[in-house]
């Protein structure tokens, strides 16, 4: 599993919705100078002209179209890149106040699933009463031609691979299977691959943001979609209005760091559920303490290593698998019930519960076939920061650091964070401090036990944004909008309407 890829699970595995074309309009603003890197403004005016063609999705009160723009923004006249974007029209009553763009984060993950599944029926019913809500699938990613690595078959193949190798065979398979993975990328995908940076997609998104009429792009974005959101505020820091960044990344951390947090915060998130678990009759890892429950896992996860486990098809449970959907759980409470039951099946011999969680977490579907997901998650981490890790040699050696963030996971993070080592394009990205000068109030949102984005990520982005205020979930799981907290709901819901942010430092339990 790539480690940089925080995204909410339940936004993942969405229906689909046709990409067709038909009527409206233009507006807004175009680019200033400062903001389309070295192509001038005139070479990119035609994009900020386009006139969006909307009709129906086949999904009922949605809207779809599509949109171009600059595969190179460099080199504007190479050629363009199709970007699918959907709609729902605000609702009333109340007076419109705009667009509100969502991205549900990955990177990797259907804004437009994200958009039709949850955000555009789920958000609370005044703001879509007062915002068309839209999302633009990022480039590369589900309908905006999506990035491809591997057939459905290899992609099986190279989720069991070992992940904990413990010999060097194992080292030079797992290698292998990351520069197969690399390679297929490259080989079906190779025009694109270069151009899939989260600059570029920010970008898009301005684009868009003036095709719909919007002088100030507002926004709410999830896990990735922080780090896109800030990325945004820091191109176009005038054109921000209201920003919501919640479960945020911290744009200032190179790969290594962003992957040992990572490994830290899912060792916290099992910690809860081992707490909890523990009190609970059916737990499965006993009922006594979290280091015991910690022992158990283990020795599940040592087993399944020397013998996998029958699932009821021709796939069986590998350590791999299994550590990937013991991970896929701990993006939120709601999963605890279902871990508790799947990992009682897989020591009974049945695998079946925690395929079907790590199926969950790669988009696997029941043909065998899978969404790009993890092909785009892979292409744009790869492209925004240098490898965490060049080679093995450097993974092993990092290897005490991460068993002491997580006794459980670290191993497993260590050596998954060699993924981009082997990567065909070099990284166009680098870790930076993201300010926004002069933008409007942007709402940071961090949960204090957020495993895929640690808090103190959120934090650290509230602190660099010049306008920066942040609102903090005193709890577990992967971002805060929407999951319960009145608290944290009333004060998002507030700035999206009215544009007042909540004071910063809030705290909500």
């Amino acid at each position: 599993m790539d480690t940089r890829r925080p995204l909410r699970i339940f936004a993942t595995a969405l229906g689909t919705a046709g990409l067709l074309v038909s009527g409206c309009s233009s507006g807004g603003s175009a680019p200033s100078a400062s903001a389309t890197g070295s192509a001038a403004v005139e070479e990119l005016k035609p994009y900020y002209v386009q006139k969006l063609r909307w009709r129906d999705c086949g999904t009922e009160g949605f809207q779809c179209t599509t949109m171009k723009a600059p595969l190179d923004y460099a080199k504007p006249d190479d050629g363009d890149i199709e970007l699918a974007v959907s709609r729902k029209k605000a609702t009333g009553p109340g007076k419109k106040i705009g667009s509100l763009l969502v991205n549900p984060g990955g990177p990797g993950g259907s804004a437009i699933g994200y958009l039709q599944g949850y955000a555009a029926i789920g958000y609370p019913a005044p703001v879509r009463a007062r915002y068309d809500m839209v999302s633009i699938d990022p480039r590369g990613v589900a309908r905006s031609e999506p990035v491809e690595c591997l057939s459905g078959k290899e992609m099986d193949a190279y989720t069991q691979v070992d992940q904990t190798p413990d010999d060097e065979g194992e080292i030079t398979e797992l290698s292998k299977s990351f520069e197969k993975f690399a390679k297929g990328c490259e080989k079906r995908s190779g025009e694109i691959l270069p151009h899939v940076s989260t600059v570029e997609t920010a970008r898009d998104m301005d684009i868009l943001r003036s095709l719909l009429g919007d002088e100030k792009l507002h926004y709410v974005g999830a896990s990735y979609g922080t780090f896109l959101g800030a990325t945004y505020a820091d191109l176009f820091p005038a054109r921000v209005g209201r920003l919501v960044l919640d479960g945020a990344m911290d744009p200032s951390l190179p790969a290594i760091e962003i992957n040992r947090d990572q490994t830290a915060g899912f060792e916290g998130a099992f910690q809860s559920f081992a707490a909890d678990c523990v009190k609970q009759t059916d737990c499965p890892l006993g009922t006594t303490s979290t280091d015991g429950a910690a022992t158990e896992l283990k020795k599940l996860f040592a087993g399944l290593d020397s013998e996998p486990v029958p699932t009821g098809e021709t796939r069986e449970l590998t350590e791999s698998l299994a550590t990937t959907g013991v991970i896929a759980a701990m993006y939120g409470e709601e999963s605890w019930p279902q871990l508790r039951e799947a990992l009682a099946g897989a020591q009974r011999g049945d695998g079946s519960g925690l395929l079907a969680l790590a199926d969950s977490y790669y988009e696997r579907e029941p043909s065998g076939e899978y969404a790009n997901l993890m092909f785009a998650n892979a292409a744009v981490n790869c492209l925004d920061l240098a490898p965490a890790f060049a080679g093995p040699e450097a993974a092993e050696k990092a290897l005490p650091e991460f068993e002491k963030a997580s006794p459980v996971f670290g191993r497993g993070f260590a050596w998954a964070a060699l993924n981009c080592g082997s990567w065909p394009v070099d990284p166009t990205g680098a870790p930076h401090r993201t300010e926004a000068k002069g933008a409007d109030p942007i709402v940071v949102v961090g949960t204090t036990r957020d495993p895929a984005t640690p808090y103190k990520w959120a934090e650290a982005l509230a602190d660099q944004l010049s306008s920066g205020t942040l609102l903090t979930y005193e709890g577990d799981g992967h971002t805060a909008y929407g999951r319960g907290s009145d608290c944290v709901d009333t004060a998002i819901n507030t700035y999206l309407l009215d544009g007042t942010p909540p004071k910063d430092g809030k705290k909500c339990a």
